[in-house]
């Protein structure tokens, strides 16, 4: 028996979860929420340790 299985990167699991609580929350299409998405995993990629 062989299972197979898509490999999803840590970048697009993320991705996902964003658009998830975007779409719940807003009238955000699915590429408007990806988008977005992108904008809001960048800048919290980039958020000043000192910050944190």
């Amino acid at each position: 028996m062989t299972t197979s299985s898509t490999y999803v990167s840590l970048y697009d699991q993320r991705i996902q979860l964003v658009v998830r609580a975007l779409r719940k929350n807003s009238k955000l299409g699915e590429e408007e929420a990806v988008e977005l998405a992108g904008h809001v995993l960048y800048a919290i990629d980039h958020i000043p340790e000192k910050v944190r």
